[in-house]
């Protein structure tokens, strides 16, 4: 059974930071692209970071130099690093992989300014 439990959301000041976690179950990581896609309130979900499974990392413009993507193929773990924080990152934030687009549950993230 393919499971990704997020943890690590919260409410953080503008300029503060969070690390998100995904614990994977099911499947192994390294075999598989993961990514975090997010949905503000009100508004479409979007494309936060990849990890390919040969451990390249790719963002979005807004995110680059900002979120950082990581994963512990060990521990069947992904990471998302997010610094310098803005309310606009305010979002549900979803830890996805390409085995059958599969995404968890999320976990919520505010900034407040």
């Amino acid at each position: 059974d393919v499971q990704l439990q997020a943890s690590g959301g919260g409410l953080v000041q503008s300029g503060g930071s969070l690390k998100l976690t995904c614990i994977a179950s099911g499947f192994d990581i390294s075999t598989y692209s993961m990514y975090y896609i997010r949905q503000p309130p009100g508004k479409e979900p979007e494309w936060v970071a990849t990890i390919d499974s040969g451990g390249v990392d790719t963002y979005p413009e807004y995110a680059k130099g900002r979120f950082t993507i990581s994963r512990d193929t060990a521990q069947n773990i992904v990471f998302l690093q997010m610094d310098n924080l803005k309310p606009e990152d305010t979002a549900l934030y979803q830890c996805c992989t390409s085995l059958y687009g599969k995404r968890g549950r999320g976990t919520l993230v505010t900034v407040s300014s």
